[in-house]
């Protein structure tokens, strides 16, 4: 792993598919898979691959994948091969937490359909909050839990809206 310099752009998608594996939601931030076709086939790839077990954390086609089930979802952060599972983890849990709060703990795929506009803000708080700024400071656990907390902030304040 030489000349692997450190880089603050840690997440190259984060996808959430329903339990046949279609995608309910992906935002992908690099060119991995540069088309929609390319995407869908991935996101097929990693289904299957997924959703039968009951581990959290895959590597597939030389990426890092962490991913959650819960109902009738599936959950998944997506890194390249050498990057922190436990920062790929943190922005999982993060996600999953604030929709769960956000969905008043309902987290399914009907109510996530009915509030897709909370989805779009927690993902674009979370990710472009600081996990993958273009900064030159190296993410501490001090900055993990400052966008956690920006993102679920940010959450509560549009719930009150």
């Amino acid at each position: 792993m030489q000349g692997l310099e450190p880089s603050l752009y840690t997440v190259k998608a984060v996808l959430i598919l329903d339990n046949d594996g279609e995608r309910l939601y992906a935002k992908y931030y690099d060119d991995t898979y540069p088309t929609v076709k390319e995407q869908k086939a991935f996101e097929k790839n990693i289904f299957n691959k997924t959703h039968r077990t009951d581990s959290e954390i895959a590597l597939l086609e030389g990426l890092t994948v962490v991913y959650k089930s819960n109902i009738d979802l599936f959950f998944y952060v997506i890194g390249s091969s050498h990057e922190n599972e436990l920062m790929l983890m943190a922005v999982l849990n993060c996600l999953f937490d604030s929709l769960s709060q956000m969905l008043r703990k309902n987290v399914e795929k009907r109510a996530l359909l009915e509030n897709m506009e909370g989805l779009f803000l927690a993902v674009d708080e979370i990710v472009d909050g600081g996990v993958s700024s273009g900064d030159d400071v190296p993410l501490t656990e001090q900055t993990v839990t400052q966008v956690l907390q920006s993102a679920k902030e940010q959450i509560k304040w549009s719930l009150l809206r």
